[in-house]
């Protein structure tokens, strides 16, 4: 759990360690992190996660804007007693930061959102659970709660082209214990990405990714509808097609694992390419939430002022300025330079967190000085997890807040409340 001075006490536990000849698995800064990561995991599951879309210029733009905006410390001010906490819809935080949803986590550690939320839930700090998860979110949220009982836990929603399976996807939401459902805009279809497309890579081909669709009902019903309105169709027969429906056969539940000629796996990933994002979402849609859930509705995506403003007036009660990790647009807006126009439109209506490019804990300041209430960290806890799993997890993110809170401190500031763009200098 993040305390008063978590700075300094992650500080000493590294160097305390240190003095017994042991040395951290998680390293304390992004780029040997990244580069350890990269060594473990697998081409497909490096390419998944660490990848951009196209020739990565959005990714640049999210670290060349984070860049353009400097820290300004303001020195002789008693910063002995810090404060990280913040509140979002009802529940204290114990810093402003969260995990934010990654599908196909099982690329980089088995069992991975299992991990991973029980990593958050050690911090005290929100996951978003992932709609392309690789464990059911009754089962993340259960591993939750064993550690830390009412631990906060969001749920992320793509937006199906079936509307039964998005109404029983937000019903377990809400039954599991979600704080808020983050509806994601942006990925109403895949973005162009070399690095999976050189492999021939879709996780979810494999039945990566699709756990919180295997572990539906409604989503069964639909995949019995397709079978029984299917006409026989002889599949190629390959190595790799062969390798490919063993890795299905992992991936669903246990009754269908022992009988691979069965046609469930095999529809189940078709069904589910078929139908798990709507390109035709639209505005309408959002507007029908209201009578689906009392959760707070929080838009994913978010990266023009005018959608902001449009969100806030449509009565959404968050937003999440981003652009995917830099996964979706090739040359997109950076989530900094959006976020600035969309805090400055939304005027304090609607809470305004951010993600994409923020790996450190100097970013997530730079992101709170900006205007926005939290922010969300995305690779590094991948990273993190598949070094050491839960506690690498854990760690990655406990050292963004350890250098978040020193940050604060050194910058002359007490509470991250407190934080706006006076504590910045724009460089240009």
């Amino acid at each position: 759990m993040v305390s008063i001075g978590f700075g300094r006490a992650r500080q000493n536990d590294i160097y305390t360690a240190g003095v017994h000849g042991r040395k951290p698995t998680v390293p304390a800064d992004f780029a040997e992190l990244e580069r350890r990561a990269k060594a473990v995991m697998s081409r497909r599951g490096w390419a998944y996660i660490a990848g951009g879309a196209g020739e990565g210029r959005t990714m640049e733009a999210n670290r060349d804007a984070l860049d353009r905006w400097a820290i300004v410390p303001r020195t002789l001010r008693d910063t002995s007693q810090r404060n990280l906490e913040i509140e979002l819809f009802g529940q204290k935080l114990s810093a402003p930061v969260l995990f934010s949803p990654v599908g196909a986590g099982a690329l980089a550690h088995p069992n991975a959102d299992v991990h991973i939320g029980e990593a958050a839930a050690e911090l005290g700090v929100p996951y978003i659970f992932s709609n392309q998860g690789c464990a059911p979110m009754e089962d993340v949220a259960a591993a939750m709660e064993s550690v830390r009982p009412g631990a906060p836990r969001w749920f992320q929603l793509y937006w199906s082209t079936d509307d039964r399976l998005v109404t029983s996807l937000i019903d377990r939401a809400e039954r599991m214990g979600a704080a808020a459902l983050v509806v994601t805009l942006d990925t109403t279809m895949l973005g162009w990405r070399p690095q999976d497309l050189n492999l021939g890579s879709l996780p979810f081909a494999r039945a990566e990714g699709i756990s919180q669709y295997t572990s539906d009902p409604s989503f069964w019903e639909i995949v019995a509808e397709r079978i029984k309105a299917a006409t026989a169709e002889k599949p190629e027969i390959s190595v790799g097609a062969i390798k490919t429906l063993f890795s299905i056969a992992r991936n669903v539940p246990g009754d269908l694992r022992t009988n691979l000629t069965a046609p469930e796996p095999r529809a189940a990933v078709q069904t589910f390419l078929d139908i798990y994002s709507r390109p035709s979402l639209n505005w309408d849609d959002i507007a029908t939430l209201r009578d689906r859930t009392s959760l707070p509705i929080v838009l994913k995506g978010i990266l023009h002022p005018d959608d902001a403003r449009q969100a806030v007036d449509s009565g959404i009660d968050g937003l999440i300025v981003s652009n995917h990790g830099g996964r979706q647009v090739d040359g997109s807006i950076s989530s900094t330079d959006a976020l600035v126009d969309v805090v400055d439109a939304v005027d304090g209506r609607a809470k305004v967190l951010v993600d994409s490019g923020f790996y450190t804990g100097s970013d997530v300041f730079k992101g709170l000085a900006l205007g926005a209430d939290a922010v969300c960290i995305g690779r590094p806890h991948m990273y993190g997890l598949a070094l050491d799993g839960t506690a690498g997890a854990r760690d990655a993110v406990a050292n963004i807040i350890g250098e978040l809170d020193l940050t604060l401190g050194l910058s002359g500031h007490r509470d991250v409340a407190d934080l706006d763009r006076s504590a910045l200098k724009h460089l240009g």
